[in-house]
């Protein structure tokens, strides 16, 4: 079934590490033996593996591709730039005009910085924060990408300096508390945080965060990076009625093309002006076309609507399956409709990423493509949620079946998953 896959990857692992360029696209997260490696093509929620099988895609470009592969709007947009030429020795005018976009719908941003990937807006958001605030320490919740101020605090810090890792703190979401004690130990330049991931704010967190911020004479940074087009046009910023003093976004805002931005209020972003944030195709004009057409998209054919539907269906159903299947045990939903997971709880006999193997196996050879999560996109139909309802009802009860009966193991036909580090 991937025979060709196999083949390539491991041509592809003489020349590339982990054979991707991102752990969560390679075989740390897809197990070896059941699963597909390289996709050859995709058109709207649909994509193709290097052996010709078919897939309904919920992981969706880990969750850059918002209305769907090879939207005509987008390509004919990037089309049309492509012929008046692509990098200048000069800014373009549709940076300025992208930029106004996002002034526009965005709540925090007054100006804007434009750069690559999640990492480098992040990136440059907390320099920008200690830069203005002229402090070092800053706290952390959720993932922000690889750069050496957030991934030392995580387990997977090799390389790291530890008076990099000393600068930066953890605390929990929902737990202001936690936040709390950090602000008691340290002078903060800011908190940096993804607004929202696997579960909803509490009453108040939110704004809770704001407040001992501001209190603090911090800055607060909202990680957008994922949220971002999804849970609103203006972000969960908009969503949720807080806003931050800056804010990254990235991911969707261009529909699989690269780019990301960072933006905030007219006083902090002057401070770009003074520290080195700086890139040769921050203004690359085919991302920037894609980008100004995905807004355009997103306001005609009210996307963050259809996001909405067909992911508050999906969550009612699969909750209703589990339930009804009494699977309560084993499995649990959480998240917002555009982007929700399916938990997996650790089991007497099994651990979580011994089921997940199987799991995964057993979505692939049906014709799904997930990592346990389900990141919607505006080519989502009914009929695919419905699908893969079909196959959660297969495989979620045989999944429990052979745990009651002590063979899930013997039934995983690839290599178990390993851990790697818990992003959230």
């Amino acid at each position: 079934m991937y025979s060709k896959s196999e083949l390539f990857l491991e041509r592809s692992l003489k020349s590339i590490p982990l054979a991707s360029q991102t752990f969560s696209k390679s075989l740390t997260q897809y197990p070896r033996g059941v699963s597909p490696f390289f996709i050859e093509k995709g058109e709207g929620s649909k994509v193709w593996d290097l052996d010709g099988n078919k897939y309904i895609d919920f992981v969706n470009s880990l969750a850059s591709v918002t209305l769907g592969y090879c939207d005509k709007d987008i390509d004919e947009a990037v089309q049309n730039q492509l012929k008046n030429g692509v990098t200048f020795s000069l800014p373009h005018a549709l940076e300025t005009k992208l930029a106004e976009k996002l002034i526009d719908i965005i709540p925090c941003a007054e100006k804007v910085r434009f750069a690559k990937n999640g990492t480098d807006a992040t990136s440059a958001a907390v320099r920008i924060a200690r830069a203005y605030t002229g402090k070092e320490h800053i706290a952390v919740c959720g993932y922000h990408g690889w750069q050496d101020w957030y991934i030392g605090s995580t387990t997977r810090d090799l390389g790291v300096p530890k008076a990099v890792k000393d600068l930066t703190h953890k605390f929990e979401y929902n737990n202001i508390e936690s936040l709390e004690k950090i602000f008691q130990k340290f002078d903060l330049a800011c908190v940096i945080m993804e607004p929202m991931n696997i579960e909803y704010p509490k009453k108040d967190f939110l704004e809770g965060v704001k407040k001992i911020t501001n209190k603090n004479k911090a800055l607060l940074v909202f990680d957008e990076t994922v949220t971002g087009f999804r849970y609103s046009l203006g972000g969960a910023q908009e969503f949720f009625g807080v806003i931050p003093d800056m804010a990254t976004f990235g991911k969707g805002m261009a529909n699989g093309y690269p780019l990301s931005a960072v933006v905030g209020s007219d006083d902090v972003m002057k401070k770009v002006e003074d520290i080195f944030f700086s890139g040769t195709f921050g203004g690359e004009t085919l991302s920037l076309a894609a980008a100004n057409a995905v807004i355009e998209k997103y306001k005609q054919c009210n996307v963050i609507n259809h996001l909405d539907e067909v992911g508050s269906y999906l969550l009612d159903k699969l909750s209703d399956l589990i339930n009804d299947n009494d699977l309560s045990d084993v499995f649990y939903v959480s998240g917002h409709p555009a982007w929700s997971f399916l938990h997996i709880k650790e089991q007497e006999n099994y651990t979580t990423l011994e089921i997940k193997t199987f799991f995964l196996q057993e979505c692939f050879k049906r014709g799904i493509l997930t990592l346990g999560l389900h990141n919607m996109s505006f080519s989502h139909t009914k009929e695919d949620i419905d699908r893969l309802l079909e196959v959660y009802l297969e495989v979620l009860p045989l999944i429990k079946k052979y745990i009651n009966s002590k063979a899930l193991l013997e039934n995983i036909h690839g290599e178990i998953l390993k851990p790697l580090f818990k992003v959230r």
